[in-house]
This record gives C-alpha cells, sequence and structure tokens, in this order.
C-alpha cells in the first residue's frame, strides 16, 4: 500500500506524491466503489440546489 509522509512540506513534493499516489491506484486498477444511487443524492443535496 502507498504511504504518503504525514507531512507535505512543499509543493513540488505535494506534486510528486500525488502523482505517485496516482500511478500507484492506477497500476493496482482501484475502482471507486459509489455507495449511493444519484436517486438518494439528488435526495440528500436536494436542499442545497435553488
Amino acid at each position: 500500500m502507498y504511504n504518503a509522509p504525514e507531512r507535505i512540506k512543499n509543493k513540488n513534493l505535494l506534486i510528486s506524491e500525488t502523482k505517485a499516489y496516482q500511478n500507484y491506484r492506477n497500476e493496482n486498477k482501484y475502482k471507486i466503489n459509489w455507495n449511493f444511487t444519484k436517486e438518494n443524492a439528488n435526495e440528500k443535496l436536494s436542499k442545497y440546489y435553488i
């Protein structure tokens, strides 16, 4: 598993760590497991829409 340092000290390190994490997830073919449906999201978020 990818382990980033606890504190990112500068922008270049942040960019480097972000790319490393992205590459790790892509190489291991990780996917997003959405735990809600579009209908559930619309119901919960409808109070924020006009």
